[in-house]
């Protein structure tokens, strides 16, 4: 018998939404948190896995920028999406009392408060894409384009050359 899969707040909004999306579990690895460990749990694609970072300009305040799993946010490319001159993450101890969610679970789908959100441009080159569904070793499948329209996102170039 399959293992019942507990919604989490961020599924039980896109069902309120009436928005498509999927549960799918993973194994969880505590000393590697990373989206790439995500991905290989998955048997996905690392670019279609996309991790939830919450940054703070110095300008604006906080905001959020979603992008793939194995880069890493260009930090002046952030700060110019989102109106600031600098921008810089957001330290751990704050990411729970501010976010409602821990490293590793944190979703772009109902943080305490909505916070501006930037998605990289590669999210609409797939057909669905992985988020955390805001608990660790639980992701959201779902279709960017429903994601950006319901969160309000905007859709910018937002990483980092490699």
């Amino acid at each position: 018998m399959a293992k019942r899969i507990d919604k989490t707040n961020a599924a039980r909004l896109l069902d309120k939404a009436k928005i498509e999306y999927e549960l799918i579990p993973y194994t969880v690895d505590e000393n590697n948190l990373a989206a790439t460990h995500v991905a290989e749990e998955l048997g996905e694609d690392i670019a279609t896995v996309f991790k939830t970072l919450v940054l703070r300009g110095d300008r604006s305040g906080l905001f959020v920028c979603v992008i793939p799993g194995d880069k890493e946010v260009d930090l002046k490319a952030a700060a110019r999406a989102s109106g600031n001159k600098k921008a810089e993450m957001l330290a751990m101890k704050e990411l729970l009392p501010t976010t409602g969610y821990i490293r590793g679970g944190c979703s772009p789908i109902g943080m305490k408060r909505p916070l501006p959100t930037y998605f990289h441009s590669t999210a609409l080159d797939h057909e669905r894409i992985y988020i955390s569904a805001g608990v660790r070793g639980l992701q959201i499948a779902i279709n960017p384009n429903d994601l950006i329209a319901y969160v309000g996102a905007e859709v910018v170039d937002i990483i980092a050359e490699e």
